[in-house]
C-alpha cells in the first residue's frame, strides 16, 4: 500500500511539474513583415550588372555604331532607316538611362537627380555610362521604398500603375534593350561580359 501511495505521489509531482513547465513555455508566434523590396532589388542588381558591363565593353569610338545595309551582302535586303533610323549603340544606352528615371520617378520618394530630357543629347561614352550608372542607383533607391502595403497601390495621374508593376516594366525594358546592345557588341567582335564563362 505504501508503495502504491508513493507511486501515486510521484506521478502527481511529475504531472504538476510538467503542467507548470507547459504553462511557463507559452508558444509565441511572431509574424514579421517580409521585406517586399528585396526580390525586386536582387533582380535589378543582376540587370544592372549585365547592362552596365555591356555599356562599358563597347569602345568609345564605337558608341556611334548602328547596323546598316552596308554591313550586309547586297542580296540581304535590310531596312534600318524606316520608319525611323535605329539607335546607335550610345543612343541605346542613353535611352535605357532615360527610361529608368521615367519608370522609377512614378513612385520614388525623391525626384530624379538628372535631367531626363538632356540624356538624348549625351554623346560621349563617359557621359552616357555615368548617366546609366546614376539611373540604376536611382532605381535602387526607389525600389527600397516598396513595402507589402504599397507594392500594389496605384500611382500616377490615373492610378493605373503600381510600384511593383513599374519595377517589373523597368526590368523588362532594360533587358529588351540589353538584347539589342548584345547584338551590336557581337557585330563588332566583342563578347558581352555577361556571356563570358565564369571560372
Amino acid at each position: 500500500m505504501k508503495m502504491k501511495l508513493a507511486a501515486i505521489s510521484l506521478l502527481c509531482c511529475i504531472a504538476c511539474v510538467a503542467n507548470a513547465q507547459m504553462g511557463s513555455t507559452t508558444t509565441t508566434t511572431t509574424t514579421t513583415q517580409p521585406d517586399a523590396s528585396k526580390p525586386f532589388d536582387a533582380i535589378w542588381t543582376i540587370i544592372e550588372k549585365e547592362v552596365v558591363s555591356a555599356a562599358e565593353a563597347m569602345p568609345a569610338e564605337k558608341y556611334g555604331f548602328a547596323p546598316s545595309q552596308a554591313i550586309f551582302k547586297d542580296s540581304q535586303k535590310t531596312d534600318f532607316a524606316s520608319p525611323t533610323p535605329v539607335r546607335a549603340f550610345g543612343g541605346e544606352v542613353a535611352h535605357v538611362a532615360q527610361a529608368n528615371y521615367y519608370f522609377f520617378s512614378s513612385f520614388a520618394a525623391e525626384k530624379p537627380d538628372a535631367d531626363m530630357a538632356a540624356m538624348d543629347k549625351l554623346t560621349t561614352k563617359a557621359e552616357i555610362v555615368a548617366a546609366l550608372k546614376k539611373s540604376f542607383a536611382y532605381g535602387h533607391r526607389a525600389i527600397a521604398t516598396i513595402t507589402v502595403q504599397n507594392a500594389f497601390v496605384g500611382v500616377g495621374p490615373k492610378q493605373a500603375a503600381t510600384p511593383a508593376g513599374m519595377t517589373d516594366f523597368a526590368s523588362m525594358h532594360c533587358m529588351d534593350h540589353y538584347g539589342q546592345m548584345v547584338v551590336y557588341l557581337r557585330m563588332n567582335g566583342i563578347v558581352p561580359p555577361a556571356s563570358v564563362p565564369q571560372k
